[in-house]
């Protein structure tokens, strides 16, 4: 081993503090939502490992964008800044903007349940379009409890898609 390996090998960091985590995020978001030319507060909420962080404030859609695809990307670099530059790999950290997760998981959850009542009247398994890990989750979630259906996810990412079947099928 020469003395540039040396130089080279990484020294094991401690486990980054979650509120320092959270802190760097938040400052991101609302440097972002400056950049993007309106303003956004930021607040947080942390369980352990695990860190929401909300920004909210008026005309953010832009950071959303169609059914949050923008609003994934902006989680991803907030990610990198908050989690990667303090070399932390144990939190969890989640963003929300203007609350659009808690409106889509209701939304879906309104939506797949109406689908799965043709589904059991029609007796014919219906697949919905592609979408997110995140938003196949809620649906199966949302239809967990139901024992009139089943359900369960096909194909390749970025494809991948929820199926309702009727029960037993």
């Amino acid at each position: 081993m020469t003395d540039n390996d040396s130089d080279n090998a990484r020294e094991p960091r401690p486990a980054a503090d979650p509120a320092e985590v959270a802190a760097q995020a938040e400052k991101f978001l609302v440097g972002l939502a400056s950049a993007f030319g309106t303003s956004g507060t930021a607040s947080r909420s942390i369980d352990g490992d695990e860190i929401e962080v909300n920004l909210d404030g008026a005309d953010l859609g832009l950071l959303v964008g169609p059914r949050g695809s923008t609003l994934q990307a902006v989680q991803d670099l907030t990610r990198v800044v908050a989690q990667r530059r303090l070399g932390d790999h144990d939190t969890r950290l989640r963003v929300d903007v203007g609350g659009y997760r808690a409106k889509r998981k209701e939304a879906l959850g309104r939506f797949v349940n109406q689908v799965a009542d043709e589904v059991v009247s029609s007796g014919s398994a219906r697949a919905l379009e592609p979408m997110p890990a995140s938003d196949r989750k809620i649906i199966h979630d949302a239809l967990t409890g139901r024992t009139d259906i089943g359900t369960h996810s096909e194909g390749e990412e970025p494809y991948r898609r929820v199926v309702i079947t009727p029960a037993g099928a």
